[in-house]
């Protein structure tokens, strides 16, 4: 089991930057991989888009097309905790942010994972 807390969110005009952290407790081998999904709407049924991820083992990033260049995911391993560095944010950015964990990249790539609670961040144009 992991519990995951993240923090960071707010509301930003577009250009501006915020940085969201994620925060994993319990068994460290279920977070192996740790990452950020986002969703715009709460509606039933909407699907949370991937934003980015990271592979603690061999600390490999990646990203989604839509924000490559300008997000920046990071880890602190003593601490079990993800950044997620935002920069040049603009308006359609604007989502409920999730971080993710999975102890294999099966999981992972099944969207088999633990999630947070979420952080709001909201760019205005």
């Amino acid at each position: 089991q992991v519990q995951l807390v993240e923090s960071g969110g707010g509301s930003v005009q577009a250009g501006g930057s915020l940085r969201l952290s994620c925060a994993a407790s319990g068994s460290t081998s279920s977070s192996a991989y740790m990452g950020w999904f986002r969703q715009d709407r709460q509606d039933l049924g909407e699907v949370r888009e991937y934003v980015a991820h990271i592979d603690f083992l061999f600390n490999g990033t990646y990203y989604a097309d839509a924000v490559k260049g300008r997000f920046t995911i990071s880890r602190d391993n003593a601490e079990n905790t993800v950044y997620l560095q935002m920069n040049s944010l603009k308006p359609e950015d604007t989502a409920m942010y999730y971080c993710a964990a999975a102890s294999t990249l099966v999981d992972w790539a099944r969207n088999n994972v633990y999630w947070g609670q979420g952080t709001q961040v909201t760019v205005s144009s």
